[in-house]
């Protein structure tokens, strides 16, 4: 499996990485997408919602670089076992809890 981090220690934002902190990251950043999803709900133009849309993903960021800084270990074993096992839960329990215990859900 390819490096969580890139060259300057942030995390790569991969299918494995965002599953694996779904739940964080819904929870820390639920302002921002909602802001986010009334923009476009009121005006589909995508320019319109550019501002919204950064902080949305900021946030996210922000949420994968606080997880890996306080959870590292846990959350490679998570994340290779999701993207080993094709981002299938079902199939990654004991890494998800081992994760969940050492960055419980706040």
């Amino acid at each position: 499996m390819a490096n969580l981090v890139d060259a300057a220690g942030e995390p790569i934002p991969t299918s494995s990485v965002l599953m694996s902190a779904a739940k964080h990251i819904e929870l820390k950043c639920m302002p921002e997408n909602v802001e986010f999803l009334k923009c476009k709900k009121k005006d589909p133009n995508p320019e319109k919602c550019l501002d919204k849309g950064r902080q949305a993903t900021r946030c996210a960021l922000g949420v994968l670089k606080d997880l890996y800084h306080r959870c590292k270990d846990p959350m490679e074993g998570y994340v290779g076992c999701m993207y080993y096992h094709t981002n299938e839960f079902d199939l990654c329990r004991k890494e998800q809890q081992a994760f969940e215990k050492a960055c419980p859900l706040e």
